[in-house]
């Protein structure tokens, strides 16, 4: 029996290698960041999609390019712009005279890792159609479905603070991310090596196979979760949309919408990934509590009487985690 779970320990300590290997090769060329690069790992073992919201110039498009290099994944970057066309984005038919029928011409949604830039400049139309292919990975040109090859991680971001010609994401759209990653201006010691390695010609090497990334979602979604963590799970979610039930009287009023169904699964997901990436075979409380507040922040609304209290999102979260008991 022993011997049994000590090959059990040898083959996850194998699987889940190529991950500290690609944690490493990222931060070769990122500054800090550490927080998000483990989030942005666990959202790749969990099939999941991540909001990134930060001012501009604190490498948000670099992080996501080297995440996908490493991997060695496909990566499309898209400008989101008021005049852009769902066409732009899935792609269109196209007569073909010598042919004389239409021929499918793929847009950028078709790669492995595609970042959204300014995902908020966008209107609803191309939004929708982003939102069919983050649900169901699958686009639809003309009267034909094409399916999206696996795996397929969509990274947006948008500018907190410019918010003059931009078009507020429905709460649909935004349900779809499993993170929403705040990221803010780094550190004088980060800055000064950002400006050193300005310098130097970093090169990304691939340490990431497709393979590998299959494998240990097989070995992901095999982390055992036990029933009390579950219902951990299902209560922190359900305390969002009813503090007073929980013994959280306190924030009631500050909360118009709770979340959905869909944070308890991603929860789940996330912490799974989370005990996996630390080399455990189970999930703890305290993975749950270290994946809740990015998968939450964004599926709450907030009440007048927050606004007015200037009560924010993360601390409204954080005050939920403190406050119902921890198994």
């Amino acid at each position: 029996m022993l011997e049994k779970q000590r090959e059990i320990a040898q083959n996850w300590a194998q699987i889940s290698y190529p991950f500290d290997q690609l944690k490493n090769e990222i931060s070769r060329v990122v500054v800090g960041n550490h927080e998000e690069i483990n989030l942005i790992l666990i959202a790749i073992l969990s099939d999941g999609h991540v909001l990134l919201e930060g001012v501009p110039g604190i490498a948000k498009t670099t992080l996501i390019k080297t995440v996908a290099h490493a991997m060695g994944l496909s990566f499309k970057r898209i400008q989101f712009t008021p005049d852009l066309l769902p066409a732009d984005l899935i792609g269109t038919l196209i007569y073909n005279p010598k042919t004389q029928d239409f021929e499918t011409k793929k847009g950028p949604i078709f790669a492995h890792v595609v970042l959204a830039d300014e995902i908020n400049r966008a209107p609803a139309k191309v939004q929708s159609a982003l939102l069919e292919a983050m649900q169901e990975q699958q686009v639809t040109i003309g009267s034909q479905t094409h399916l999206i090859e696996r795996p397929f991680l969509v990274f947006a971001t948008q500018n907190p603070l410019e918010q003059q010609g931009t078009y507020q994401l429905p709460e649909a759209q935004i349900d779809r991310f499993m993170f929403k990653i705040n990221m803010g201006y780094p550190r004088i010691d980060e800055e000064r090596e950002i400006v050193m390695r300005m310098t130097k010609n970093i090169t990304i090497n691939q340490v990431v196979q497709k393979e590998d990334i299959v494998l240990a979602q097989q070995y992901m979604s095999s982390v055992y979760v036990d029933n009390t963590v579950m219902d951990y799970i299902v209560q922190l979610v359900a305390a969002t949309r009813a503090p007073e039930k929980f013994g959280v009287k306190n924030l009631q009023e500050y909360i118009q919408l709770g979340a959905s169904p869909r944070a308890s699964i991603n929860i789940y997901r996330a912490a799974q990934a989370h005990a996996f990436l630390e080399k455990r075979q189970f999930v703890t409380p305290d993975d749950v509590k270290k994946v809740a507040l990015p998968i939450l922040r964004h599926r709450i609304i907030l009440s007048f009487q927050a606004h007015g209290s200037e009560q924010s999102h993360d601390q409204l979260v954080m005050s939920l985690i403190k406050q119902l008991p921890t198994p």
